[in-house]
């Protein structure tokens, strides 16, 4: 197996640091509002990662952290008049049902930044130790990146680029303008933490180091996370994490690619921001993760409608092909040609065409029982084809008709046809389709579907 290494800018074999222990630490979501598109692609994607992995036999610690304490987190919470944990509890539930919906699996272990207060004070007084932190005259508590020689390697930029047009922390008692916060003092009516600095809460990098060490050990295998975390914070990770262990932080670094609507960056400001909620009101969720992994993980995705149509087009005639069919042993070649594929840095746009071979198959007969145990085989590792076939429904709100409804109906038109009455036939079919289920006639008879 071949893993893209973002850090190194290649494709490297997989070689775990202990094969009976892998661990894998996914940068999670900031939870002060409902999770948008571009939060499902990257859990879409390493949800199917950490699916082949397990699938492979590697006995994997998935860890996906969440970030409970933010400025934007207290901000939100103080429009609303909210305690700062109650907006959060909110959008964490949430976010766990918009996630069970797109089919993706809860991690082995969920921290929260909240609950690791102490672990990320320790990790703060070890830099101080090493001479890689400092208090600045306000008494907000810093990283000195001057003290990590490898400062932007995961980037492979030198510094003054990648501060151009960044986010960083404006303060004028840092030492330079890199230097990132590690402890920030509380603002009045802040909820506040205390430290050896005083009373206040930790800055964003920080969190994720100490997590990720707590949870799965100073090195580990993989990390990963969004296009938007390489710079600054998955530098700043790596900078904080190695100066205070003086080892390797994770073996493997992958980044999913960004979503872009309608070849335009998403945000709020351009009115083209999709929340995953918004989305399932008008197409299937298992649509929209199908959606997500025609494109491969570290590609860019253009989200559009007519991108979301053809996906549910594409999924309802796989679909189509599963009904009624009897499923066998999975065939070899095909899966042989899926491990190759996924093995090659995890490439689902070539196991998509393999499935659409596999349907072809089924609807040819060629060896139709084994393709159909190939899409159940592969669906499993890509959290896909688990709904019954004859009940699947592209667009849910399409059709509020029950199947024994839609069956007399079809019974009707099917009478009416023989009545030679085909004014009513066609009046059946037009308000089926307006229901959302779609007539098809063939010489084995009548079949409908929802679309």
């Amino acid at each position: 197996m071949k893993i893209f290494d973002t850090l190194t800018g290649q494709k490297r074999p997989f070689q775990p640091l202990d094969p009976s222990r892998v661990g894998l630490y996914l940068c999670g979501i900031t939870v002060y509002d409902f999770c948008h598109i571009g939060h499902a692609r990257v859990m879409v994607a390493f949800d199917v990662i950490t699916r082949y992995l397990r699938a492979q036999g590697y006995p994997l610690t998935y860890v996906r952290n969440i970030t409970d304490v933010d400025d934007k987190i207290f901000a939100r919470a103080a429009e609303r008049g909210l305690p700062f944990d109650a907006l959060t509890q909110q959008f964490i539930d949430a976010m766990h049902q918009d996630l069970e919906q797109l089919g993706c699996l809860p991690p082995d272990m969920e921290p929260r930044a909240t609950d690791h207060i102490g672990d990320i004070i320790a990790l703060i007084e070890r830099l101080q130790g090493e001479g890689a932190a400092y208090q600045g005259a306000g008494g907000d508590v810093y990283f000195r990146v001057a003290a990590f020689k490898d400062y932007g390697k995961l980037n492979n930029r030198k510094l003054d680029e990648m501060l151009a047009g960044a986010r960083v922390d404006v303060a004028n008692d840092k030492e330079s303008a890199a230097d990132f916060v590690l402890w920030k003092m509380a603002k009045p009516g802040e909820h506040a933490w205390s430290s050896p600095w005083g009373e206040g809460r930790p800055g964003w990098h920080i969190e994720c180091s100490a997590m990720s060490m707590t949870c799965l050990g100073e090195s580990f295998d993989i990390h990963g996370g969004g296009p938007d975390l390489k710079f600054p914070h998955h530098e700043n990770e790596i900078a904080q994490s190695e100066a205070a262990t003086c080892k390797p932080y994770a073996g493997y670094w992958m980044h999913a690619g960004a979503v872009r609507v309608d070849n335009e960056k998403m945000s709020k400001s351009l009115g083209n921001f999709f929340t995953i909620r918004d989305v399932f009101k008008r197409y299937d969720a298992e649509v929209v993760r199908w959606f997500l992994l025609g494109t491969h993980y570290r590609g860019h995705i253009n989200y559009s409608d007519q991108g979301l149509d053809a996906a549910a087009e594409s999924l309802t005639r796989i679909y189509r092909c599963l009904r009624g069919a009897a499923v066998g042993d999975p065939c070899s070649d095909l899966s042989a040609r899926f491990t190759a594929l996924m093995d090659d840095d995890f490439n689902v746009p070539g196991v998509i065409a393999l499935i659409h071979e596999a349907c072809k198959r089924i609807n040819t007969g060629d060896r139709a029982e084994a393709a159909a145990g190939f899409l159940k085989s592969v669906g499993s590792v890509l959290g896909l084809f688990a709904q019954d076939p004859a009940a699947f429904s592209a667009k849910p709100s399409a059709s509020s008709l029950d199947d024994a409804s839609i069956e007399a109906q079809v019974a009707a038109r099917t009478q009416a046809k023989r009545d030679r009455d085909f004014a009513l036939a066609d009046k059946i079919r037009a308000d089926l389709l307006a229901a959302g289920i779609e007539i098809e006639d063939s010489r084995e008879g009548t079949r409908w579907n929802r679309v």
